[in-house]
C-alpha cells in the first residue's frame, strides 16, 4: 500500500541565522510540526545553498553544549569543520556526513573550513537533530565522520540517479552509520525522468525534504525546498524526478517516551533539564576553546 501523504510544507519564508555561517530555514519543530510527532527527530534546519562570498573572518557557530541527543550534518555544497571537547575534530566536504552523539553531555564549534571561507562560494548543509531513548541519554559523546567513500552508495537502473545509504536500509542496501533507534536517512540525487521506489514501515515517521529540483512523490507534485510529512499509513514510496533533482529521506520508529527540551539539552523531564544545566555550569561536559 502506498504511504499516505499527510501535509505538503512550503520552505518558509524568511531564514534565520545559527550563528553568523548558517543561514537555515527551520522545518521541525516548525510549521506547526511538534516533537512528538515526528520523533526520533527532533530538529530539521535547511541551509538552501547561499554564497557567503569570500571572508578572512570565519563564519560558524562558537562553543556551546548539547546533551540528550545526536546532531546529524549533511554537506550538499561547502565544507565545515568542527572541534569538540572530546577530543574530535574533523571536515565534511560535499557528499560528507557528520554524526555526532552528544549523549550525556558536550562542547563544540562548527564552522565553515578556513580555505572555503577565504574563497567563497555556495554553502549548503542539512543539520538534524535525533532524540536518544532514555536508557541511552547518558552514553559517552562519541562522533562518526563519514566520507562520501564510507557510504554507501546504490546506483539506479537506466540511468535514474543514485542513493547514498547513510543509515537504516534501502531496499536491501545497509548503510554505515550506526544509530541507537532504527533509523532511516537516505541522500537520494535523480536524473531528470528518473525514478525511484522504495519501502518503509508503516509505523515510522517519515518525511523528505526536497533539497533541489522538483518531484513528483506518490503522484504528488513538489516543488523545490518543500517538505513531505507522511502519514503512518502504508509502507510504498514513489519518487520521480520532473528535473535533476536532490531529496532527503528521513525515516524512524518512534521513541515513545516523554520530551522535555530546553535549547541544547534534551531529556525525559524538567528536573533532568535542571540537571543537565547544572553540569554544564559546573564544567562535566569538559573543555574547549
Amino acid at each position: 500500500m502506498k504511504k499516505l501523504i499527510e501535509r505538503i510544507i512550503p520552505r518558509p519564508e524568511r531564514p534565520g541565522m545559527v550563528g553568523d555561517g548558517f543561514r537555515v530555514f527551520n522545518f521541525i519543530p516548525g510549521a506547526n510540526i511538534v516533537q512528538r510527532r515526528i520523533s526520533p527527530f527532533l530538529m530539521l534546519d535547511f541551509n538552501a545553498a547561499y554564497d557567503f562570498g569570500p571572508s578572512d573572518h570565519i563564519r560558524g557557530v562558537d562553543v556551546h553544549p548539547h546533551k540528550g541527543f545526536e546532531t546529524v550534518t549533511i554537506a550538499y555544497k561547502g565544507s565545515v569543520a568542527h572541534h569538540d571537547s572530546a577530543g574530535n575534530s574533523g571536515i565534511i566536504n560535499p557528499g560528507d556526513v557528520q554524526w555526532m552523539t552528544a549523549g550525556g553531555g558536550i562542547l563544540h564549534k562548527e564552522y565553515h573550513e578556513e580555505n572555503f571561507s577565504k574563497k567563497g562560494g555556495d554553502f549548503e548543509m542539512v543539520q538534524l537533530w535525533v532524540n536518544l531513548p532514555k536508557k541511552d541519554k547518558s552514553v559517552s559523546a562519541h562522533y562518526q565522520g563519514l566520507t562520501k567513500e564510507d557510504i554507501t552508495n546504490v546506483a539506479l537502473p537506466e540511468n535514474a540517479g543514485e542513493v547514498n545509504v547513510i543509515a537504516g536500509n534501502f531496499n536491501g542496501v545497509s548503510g554505515v552509520a550506526k544509530t541507537y533507534t532504527p533509523v532511516n536517512l537516505f541522500d537520494i540525487k535523480l536524473n531528470g525522468g528518473g525514478e525511484v521506489r522504495f519501502s518503509l514501515p508503516a509505523n515510522f515517521n517519515t518525511a523528505i525534504l526536497v533539497v533541489n529540483g522538483s518531484a513528483e512523490i506518490n503522484e504528488d507534485k513538489v516543488s523545490e525546498h518543500s517538505f513531505v510529512l507522511f502519514k503512518n499509513e502504508g509502507t510504498e514510496i514513489s519518487i520521480k524526478a520532473s528535473e535533476k533533482a536532490v531529496l532527503l529521506v528521513m525515516s524512524g520508529e518512534p521513541i515513545d517516551e516523554p520530551i522535555a527540551s530546553y535549547g541544547p539539552f534534551v531529556m525525559n523531564t524538567q528536573q533532568e533539564i535542571l540537571e543537565a544545566i547544572n553540569d554544564f555550569q559546573n564544567g562535566k561536559f569538559g573543555v574547549l576553546e
